[in-house]
């Protein structure tokens, strides 16, 4: 039993909420019809929660003394804005935040005034993130769990949970009657039962007594006591959501409050379902999360472009999530190929080539849940996986088996790097049988050998020497093989070493921050000095590397 929240608590606390959330997700995706009915509203808060939890477990390692409640608490709060999924993990990121805040603020114990403090915060950044916030959803439910809290008047923070919990399902059981979509369906709020799943576990943390299993059951207008809860799903859409046919959500960068509030004026002309949510730095300098329901993506793309720097883009098919449900309509073609790539401008050369694209963050690699949803997505009966990043490989076979225990047949193709997928891509022929363009694709892979520039930040002793910062080193193969005074001479040396061994084509992929003049230097000394060989030079738009180098 705990008397205050502390980090052990925060840290128990998003075991047992994940831990319920996977208990019930099935439930909670089969009752969503608002604001689509796309059952995935469980799977997307536990996807959520499960990022958060990442960050969180992140933060513990790094700090051998153990955070504080309040760093334990931002950095829950920060890995579920990084990883929100859908409208309902957007506001749950913000129920995070909102506490986060408030534990933060606390003046010594965080008990229970600082508990319904951050209940109050969550339910009114949930409220705004909302363009138009509607009764009888998750932001009823927790408005209800706020005000309950805010009541009691006591500094207990079991008090607090309980009578926040409580009310939470009370609100829920009405959410059917305020909602015409829930009325329809005879079902309650989905996102509303996701919170008060959350608020049980923490009643059950706080207190060491277990949460039972709530009955969820509607009531119906004017009704003064529970009727029967259908099971079966309306497949109907929200009024206002039926004339648009994707969800788009993104990371911003790079903005502010005045850009980001013409984001969302822009994004509520294209489509709905507008949730544009920050991390609270000041001036909104710091990140976002933009979600929207639309048909125009690349409105939605560009008015996120002109806010900012748009990254981690999510682009999802309401028919499809719909179909998925039916075995019978899972899969419209028999294959695909689906290459992870943390560089936007060598994800549209992906693309290009055939190959369905999982695009990420470098630095914040999917998860297996991310990749197995992806592997989902394309409706293939048969899909070569490129991870495209040595370090990927274990989470791709993880993802990989798990996709093949619903029925998909998939096959990890082996690929250390963005150049190495693409060389496999460049093989790939649909009209193969497929065991056989798995097995070209592997071998091109495995064939080209890579290597890339990184400019030194600090001395060091690496295997051919000390560099110094500023200083150039040249990697192939993982190992550091050359230190250069600068990019042009480094790329060169580099190329040089690579083709020692032979190679018929050298491909160049620019990071996000080189200029064109590098590849253009680069192409023309191996054309003078290796005439045999051939050059292609792209831009890639990797943050990490200045320049990568393929030899084939």
């Amino acid at each position: 039993m705990a008397r205050i929240i502390d980090t052990a608590v925060i840290t128990r606390w998003t075991a047992a909420s994940m831990a319920a959330l996977e208990q019930r997700c099935a439930e909670i995706d089969r009752i969503n019809v608002f604001p689509v009915a796309d059952r995935d509203t469980g799977t997307n808060m536990l996807l959520t929660l499960r990022a958060a939890s990442d960050e969180l477990h992140r933060g513990l390692r790094a700090d051998e003394s153990a955070p504080s409640c309040a760093a334990a608490a931002a950095a829950l709060a920060q890995g579920a804005l990084v990883g929100a999924r859908g409208n309902s993990g957007v506001i749950l990121s913000q129920v995070l935040r909102g506490l986060s805040e408030a534990i933060t603020e606390a003046a010594g114990p965080v008990g229970g005034t600082a508990l319904h403090a951050g209940l109050e915060r969550a339910r009114r950044l949930a409220t705004a993130a909302v363009a138009q916030p509607r009764e009888g959803t998750i932001l009823s439910v927790l408005a209800e769990a706020a005000r309950a809290a805010a009541s009691t008047g006591s500094g207990s923070v079991e008090e607090v949970a309980v009578a926040a919990a409580e009310a939470a399902a009370v609100a829920l059981r009405a959410t059917t009657a305020q909602l015409p979509d829930l009325a329809k369906a005879d079902v309650v709020d989905a996102g509303g039962l996701g919170l008060l799943v959350l608020l049980d576990a923490l009643v059950e943390v706080l207190t060491g007594r277990p949460s039972s299993t709530r009955p969820v059951r509607p009531v119906a207008a004017g009704a003064g006591g529970p009727v029967r809860c259908r099971e079966a799903l309306l497949i109907e859409r929200e009024s206002g959501s039926t004339e648009f046919d994707y969800e788009v959500m993104y990371l911003l960068d790079g903005s502010d409050d005045g850009r980001m509030a013409a984001l969302r004026g822009e994004l509520e002309r294209v489509g709905d379902s507008v949730a544009v949510v920050g991390d609270g730095t000041p001036g909104g300098a710091g990140l976002w999360n933009v979600h929207v329901h639309c048909t125009d993506i690349g409105a939605a793309l560009e008015a996120g472009i002109a806010a900012g720097r748009p990254h981690r883009i999510t682009v999802l098919r309401f028919a499809d999530q719909m179909e998925a449900a039916s075995p019978a309509r899972r899969f419209v073609r028999e294959r695909a190929v689906l290459m992870a790539v943390a560089a936007p401008q060598a994800a549209e050369l992906a693309r290009e080539a055939g190959a369905d694209v999982l695009e990420f963050t470098a630095g914040l690699p999917p998860d297996e849940d991310e990749i197995t949803v992806a592997l989902a997505g394309t409706r293939a009966r048969h899909v070569a996986l490129l991870p495209g990043d040595a370090g990927l490989t274990a989470t791709a076979e993880r993802a990989a088996a798990e996709a093949r225990r619903t029925g998909q047949e998939v096959v990890v193709v082996r690929s250390s790097s963005a150049l190495q997928g693409l060389s496999a891509l460049a093989v790939h022929d649909p009209a193969r049988h497929a065991g056989d363009d798995v097995a070209a694709m592997a071998e091109a892979a495995a064939a080209t050998r890579t290597g890339g520039l990184l400019v030194a930040e600090s001395e060091a002793l690496t295997w051919v020497g000390r560099c110094q910062p500023g200083e150039v080193l040249g990697l192939s193969d993982g190992e550091v093989v050359l230190i250069a005074p600068d990019l042009a001479v480094g790329a060169l040396w580099l190329a040089h070493r690579m083709l020692a061994p032979g190679g018929e084509l050298v491909t160049a992929l620019l990071g996000a921050d080189a200029d064109d003049e590098l590849g253009e230097r680069l192409a023309e000394d191996l054309r003078r000095t290796h005439p045999e060989v051939d050059v292609l030079v792209y831009r890639g738009g990797q943050t990490d590397y200045p320049l990568m180098l393929g030899v084939e």
